[in-house]
């Protein structure tokens, strides 16, 4: 696997963070009512920043919470025959917000079907948006995000990386060659 390109450095990132941020207070009017919740593992640490991002316009404090899919996923039976379970921790309750879904990359649609899963559980939402840092395309189920840092037309062959603190040191997003 090699590098080709470098989609978004850390500016980059902010700066679609801090347009995403916009963009949920905009079309939910403001955030009395919304709360963000992100997906395990990147879709936290970028769910914290659109937070602080919406805290610093708003100054208002919009909840966070995490959500693990891991036992939502359709793959669950082909992945390794213990998987990593990263934790659930919503520590309120979504019955009636506007929640906001985070993650890092949108793909199939699988990650985020299991997600909308995973959150029924936990209560009924009024509405249920979806934040992605790059959308790369190739759906294989009819799901869309309300908010997107950045499009990134791929082929099959590549690799979105997320590259993004604290799981590494620099904040950037990559695309890789899964061939070279």
């Amino acid at each position: 696997m090699r590098e080709k390109a470098t989609i978004m450095d850390d500016r980059g990132m902010e700066r679609a963070i801090s347009r995403i941020a916009h963009e949920i207070i905009e079309k939910n009017k403001g955030v009395a009512d919304v709360a963000l919740i992100g997906i395990q593992r990147r879709g936290v640490p970028l769910a914290r920043r659109l937070a602080e991002s919406i805290e610093k316009v708003e100054g208002v404090e919009v909840p966070v919470g995490v959500l693990d899919i891991t036992f939502y996923r359709d793959d669950l039976s082909l992945l390794n025959e213990h998987p990593v379970v990263n934790g659930t921790d919503i520590p309120f309750g979504v019955t009636g917000l506007a929640v906001v879904l985070v993650d890092d990359v949108l793909f199939t649609g699988r990650t985020a079907r299991a997600a909308l899963d995973a959150l029924m559980d936990s209560g009924r939402p009024r509405a249920i948006q979806l934040a992605v840092l790059i959308d790369r395309g190739h759906r294989e189920l009819p799901i869309r995000a309300d908010f997107v840092g950045k499009n990134v037309p791929t082929s099959r062959s590549e690799l979105v990386a997320v590259h993004i603190s604290p799981f590494e040191k620099t904040d950037e997003v990559l695309l890789m060659d899964l061939e070279g």
